[in-house]
């Protein structure tokens, strides 16, 4: 099922979420993670705040719906954002590293493992990324899994 199918699904039950949708898959092992978010293991992500103004995206808004996809480009759910705030890299706290759910959980893997993620895109931009480096988390649930 494509995003599209999904949202519309959703969309007789919910009206008000309207008809813009905002389909994306996690960067690195998208199945897994995607897994991990119906599972209800994974109920945060981070990205790298200096990349939205590189791509010109907006900000992550509370209350907002999400298509998570897998690598295939099919749907697996749709989430809804909770809470978001944007901290230095160095000051993301072992709470929310344990609710991204990944790896051990533990702050030391998720800095390690966002280090590797973010860094190739902070140098192919032109930036240099450090611990003082803004980071953009969310935290959300899923409200509607595909069929």
């Amino acid at each position: 099922m494509n995003a599209q199918e999904l949202w519309n699904k959703y969309k007789q039950i919910n009206p008000s979420i309207g008809d813009a949708i905002d389909a994306w898959q996690f960067g690195v092992e998208a199945d897994l993670l995607a897994q991990l978010v119906l599972e209800g293991t994974k109920t945060a992500t981070a990205s790298a705040y200096d990349l939205y103004a590189v791509d010109n995206d907006l900000l992550p808004e509370v209350g907002s719906y999400d298509v998570v996809l897998d690598s295939k480009d099919q749907a697996v759910c749709i989430i809804q954002i909770k809470k978001v705030s944007v901290v230095p890299f160095d000051e993301v706290s072992a709470e929310h590293a344990f609710k991204e759910g990944e790896g051990d959980k533990s702050l030391a893997y998720w800095r390690a493992v966002h280090k590797d993620f973010f860094k190739p895109y902070y140098d192919e931009f032109g930036l240099t990324f450090s611990g003082k480096s803004p980071i953009v988390l969310e935290e959300f649930e899923v409200v509607y899994p595909a069929p």
